[in-house]
């Protein structure tokens, strides 16, 4: 726009230049937060690992589990938020599936949320680390 422009039509002009790119941002930060996002993986012995986040009332639901194929077994577990620890804890794998699960409601917070969800059998030292980003 040029100086012979008057002055609230430059003004007119600008906010329509910051609405279109305000709206334009919004919709992918909405779009992450309308599916799952799911990792899986193995463990250093040969378990398996999956680690989901999931949208559930503007929070997100981390879901942990650990499939050893072996029942019994005592795991110690934590979760981390953007590298913070955000909780932890013990479980046995069930007698009938040989596997544990662990859920977990977490803040989103603004921009990425990452989580790892690490466990290490107590009996034999195996470890599991599992990442996902939301």
């Amino acid at each position: 726009m040029s100086r012979s422009t008057p002055r609230s039509a430059r003004v007119a002009g600008t906010l329509a230049v910051l609405a279109t790119l305000v709206m334009g941002s919004a919709a992918p930060v909405a779009a992450r937060h309308d599916e799952d996002v799911e990792r899986r993986g193995r463990c250093s012995q040969g378990s398996e690992w999956k680690v989901k986040a999931s949208p559930k009332d503007g929070r997100i639901e981390i879901e942990g589990e650990v499939d050893s194929g072996d029942g019994g077994q005592r795991w110690k577990w934590r979760l981390f938020h953007n590298d913070f620890l955000s909780a932890r804890g013990r479980r046995r794998t069930e007698v009938s599936s040989g596997s544990f699960k662990v859920e977990r409601e977490m803040t989103d917070l603004a921009g990425s949320d990452r989580f790892s969800f690490r466990a290490r059998s107590m009996r034999s030292g195996e470890w599991c680390r599992g990442p996902v980003s939301f």
